[in-house]
């Protein structure tokens, strides 16, 4: 079945055409993903995420999305690197990176019905966050333990990085010194994530071919969303976000569904 795997040594023209279907859904993905981040300042890892989850096993979606993501925000910090808040990312840091290794680690030997639970869950409780019905701003002091619990969040299920937004918010970060703090804290969490998946063998070779595929795309992605910032900011606050949330949630429900 296409959706869960191609035989990439049947060199039939349906294989060939799956194949060509499979690269360009990537790429198109990445793109969307990177230019909504960018823009927005979030949910474009997550729309990335649950797209894919679609197509794919939820566990492949979340490791080769990983490494991708990775890049993506390792560009933007550099794209916004003068802005960005380093002691708030080292204090989030400490706690993210251990607590996405662990949650990594754990969505290696859960059940693929959980972890689509579990996305369904953070997308949901994003959407939630976004529209105010539930307050999750934190002190200063509580920024590590809270990167332990959102790293932990997204090495088993993804997404969660729209949970750092109030985080930061908090601290009174607008513009590109938010988009930059955030997308800082994301390599944190990236990288624990990895160690994680690593550590229990998911990250194959043609894994990591594919990560490299959606990698380019997502910094292409960030380069046009950096363009289309100055747009994004003539909607409504929260427009935009709202938006991409929602239908985040849409897409959770009809994989869950299909779990």
């Amino acid at each position: 079945e296409t959706s869960k795997t191609i035989n990439w040594r049947n060199g039939s023209a349906r294989t060939i055409l799956a194949a060509m279907t499979f690269v360009a859904l990537l790429a198109g993905l990445g793109v969307l993903a990177g230019l909504l981040t960018t823009a927005a300042g979030l949910g474009g890892g997550l729309l990335l995420l649950i797209c894919l989850s679609l197509v794919m096993d939820p566990l492949w979606a979340l490791a080769a999305t990983t490494p991708a993501l990775l890049v993506g925000n390792l560009h933007r910090s550099w794209m916004y690197r003068a802005r960005v808040r380093w002691p708030l990312v080292r204090a989030f840091a400490l706690g993210a990176i251990p607590g996405a290794a662990l949650g990594g680690l754990v969505a290696v030997s859960v059940p693929k019905i959980v972890i689509a639970a579990l996305m369904l869950t953070v997308t949901v409780a994003s959407l939630a966050r976004a529209i105010g019905k539930v307050d999750l701003a934190a002190p200063p002091s509580a920024i590590t333990p809270a990167g332990f619990v959102i790293g932990g969040l997204t090495g088993s299920a993804g997404g969660a990085a729209v949970l750092t937004a109030p985080l930061f918010l908090s601290a009174g970060l607008v513009g590109e010194a938010f988009s930059g703090t955030i997308a800082a804290s994301g390599v944190a969490m990236h990288l624990g994530r990895i160690a994680g998946y690593g550590a229990g063998g998911l990250l194959t070779r043609e894994l990591w071919l594919w990560a490299a595929l959606l990698a380019l795309a997502v910094t292409v992605g960030n380069t046009l969303g950096r363009r289309l910032r100055h747009l994004s900011e003539r909607l409504p606050s929260g427009l935009l976000e709202h938006v991409v949330l929602v239908l985040c949630t849409a897409l959770a429900l009809t994989g869950l569904g299909r779990s």
